[in-house]
């Protein structure tokens, strides 16, 4: 029977959306299925141009559907922009190969200016590109300031008739070989200063558009990209002084969440193929999954990535009901970026020590998820910026909770407009959170989660207490290392809240929850170690650290589920 947290291809039926959206689901899986595992290994290896899933999406309207927001929809009701459906086709496109997500991805992230834009010619270009089944790119990085938007050297000149030329570089850019439409960043050379900033669209094909080079070995088509003397007529600019800043900085907050679903996506894929082969693997007269280290891999595989799926399950019902009084997202969105996405690496590997050397097959979907799952983590910020940024939110987390209406599971056929009216982007530490300790109160039974009640009331106490002072404020190895016991708290909360919503298994939950003591205990001892911690800090760190509730039967009926992966899919071939 199939696993029913887990996205399989055999019995995905998203019914929980409308139906022209599960019409568009349904379609690019059997797309990928007709396909076939052959042709999507071969292209993966002959860094094939992704032109036939472009085609297919193209034919189907799929990023013309899922990416128009409705303002900008002409009345074409099934087109809008809802984070649910986007997050599903992120997982579809993961599981199938993240070449073929990030196409899609960089599409998000250029048309993130456009959408926030008031500029009405550009609003209704875009959407005719997409129903044309044009893809988009961001060209906001360069090569030698990377995505430090104050030091951009893409420069422009004022041409005396109310536009400008626009000459320099773009370095690392999505879509750059293809797009119709690439959202283009940089600052006017007449004017000092935040005022001077510009978003301004530009076309691939122009001549004064020149594409250097792919800077990747890869299908993925990441691109260098120079302008000389591009003209930028009026209707080409989206966004001047602070509000191309913020449009900037909005776009990633719209884009990053995108990450976390693709890692899932991966890691499922990889784990009905890790689950299968080790089942299917005499060694010493047994199967590999006889072995008590195997199992414990697997299941702790299992159980975290049952974890990403609840956190970021969640995260989208905050996504989807923010609004000017409600920023919790501004915490959750790094959240899913950075520890989701960590997590995914640590699903990887858990299994590639299982399955060793079978992992390098070129036959295997394992051996691209290995590779692929690394940059995740690395994208739209590193998982260092992102700690540093959710830091910001912890004292008001954990100690000044205020209330809020409570957030529904959001599956409904809305379109999140707010995404594109965020506003400035700044203010992060006056926004207020609901509080944490309800989600844990409602499930004090469970052990684990009991046990790791006991480290998140730990933590509450060093910073209300023992806090990081001014020095230590300053040394972000340190710093570092309290944001991942507070992102575990975090990545715990919505875990929680989700699995009430879903009713999920008491043993998963109970498991999971064991893997995050652990983890929790990890981090404290990591603390302990540093350099810049004092004595009572080391002493707190040292205070914190659980042994997970240990339950042989509840192992066993997790290792149950673990183990009925076991052929449960394989891509057609």
């Amino acid at each position: 029977m199939a696993d029913s947290l887990l996205f399989n291809p055999r019995t995905y039926d998203p019914a929980h959306f409308d139906p022209e959206t599960r019409r568009l689901l349904r379609a690019t899986v059997d797309w990928f299925e007709e396909r076939g595992k052959r042709k999507l290994l071969e292209d993966y290896r002959t860094r094939a141009w992704l032109a036939d899933f472009l085609a297919f999406a193209a034919k189907e309207g799929l990023f013309a559907t899922f990416l128009t927001p409705a303002s900008a929809a002409a009345g074409h009701e099934d087109r809008r922009w809802d984070t649910a459906r986007i997050a599903a086709l992120n997982e579809i496109l993961g599981f199938y190969g993240l070449d073929y997500w990030y196409a899609w991805q960089v599409t998000i992230l250029g048309l993130g200016p456009v959408w926030q834009s008031d500029n009405a010619a550009a609003r209704a270009r875009a959407a005719e590109l997409l129903f044309q089944g044009e893809v988009f790119a961001f060209g906001l990085s360069e090569r030698t300031h990377g995505a430090d938007i104050y030091s951009t050297d893409m420069l422009l000149e004022p041409d005396g008739d109310g536009g400008f030329l626009a000459t320099g570089s773009k370095y690392y850019i999505g879509n750059g070989n293809a797009a119709g439409l690439v959202s283009v960043f940089g600052r006017r050379t007449d004017v000092e200063g935040p005022d001077g900033y510009v978003f301004f669209a530009a076309d691939s094909r122009h001549p004064a558009y020149g594409l250097v080079q792919n800077v990747v070995d890869s299908s993925k088509y990441v691109s260098e990209f120079r302008l000389e003397r591009y003209p930028v007529a009026a209707e080409d600019v989206l966004h001047t002084g602070r509000a191309a800043f913020d449009a900037a900085l909005n776009t990633v907050n719209v884009g990053k969440f995108n990450l976390c679903t693709a890692s899932i996506g991966i890691c499922e894929h990889a784990m009905y193929e890790a689950v299968t082969h080790a089942q299917n693997r005499v060694l010493y007269g047994r199967p590999v999954t006889a072995f008590p280290h195997v199992r414990r891999e697997l299941a702790d595989a299992y159980v975290r990535l049952v974890g990403m799926k609840l956190f970021s399950d969640r995260a989208v019902d905050y996504f989807r009901s923010a609004g000017p009084e409600d920023r919790r997202y501004l915490l959750f969105n790094p959240m899913t970026k950075m520890k989701v996405t960590t997590e995914g690496e640590k699903v990887i590997d858990l299994m590639w020590d299982v399955i060793a050397a079978k992992g390098f097959e070129k036959d295997t979907y394992f051996a691209n998820a290995a590779v692929e799952i690394r940059g995740l983590p690395k994208l739209e910020g590193t998982v260092h910026v992102n700690l540093a940024l959710i830091l910001k939110f912890m004292r008001n987390h954990l100690l000044e909770p205020v209330e809020y209406p409570a957030v529904p599971t959001r599956l409904d056929a809305a379109d999140d407009d707010f995404l594109f009216r965020q506003g400035p982007a700044r203010g992060l530490g006056s926004v207020r959170f609901h509080d944490w300790r309800p989600a844990f109160d409602a499930y004090a039974e469970v052990p684990n989660v009991a046990r790791f009640r006991e480290q998140a009331d730990a933590l509450c106490e060093f910073v209300a207490t023992i806090a990081p002072d001014e020095a230590q404020s300053r040394d972000l190895d340190f710093l570092l290392s309290v944001g991942q016991l507070f992102a575990l708290v975090v990545h715990g909360q919505l875990i929680l809240e989700q699995a009430r919503l879903t009713d999920l298994d008491r043993d998963v939950l109970d498991e999971l929850f064991s893997v995050l003591v652990r983890d929790f205990s990890g981090h404290a001892v990591e603390l302990h170690g540093k350099d810049s911690a004092t004595g009572a800090q080391q002493a707190w760190a040292l205070g914190a650290v659980r042994r997970p509730v240990v339950d042989e039967a509840r192992a066993a009926r997790v290792w149950e589920r673990v183990e009925a992966l076991s052929g449960a899919y394989e891509m057609a071939p």
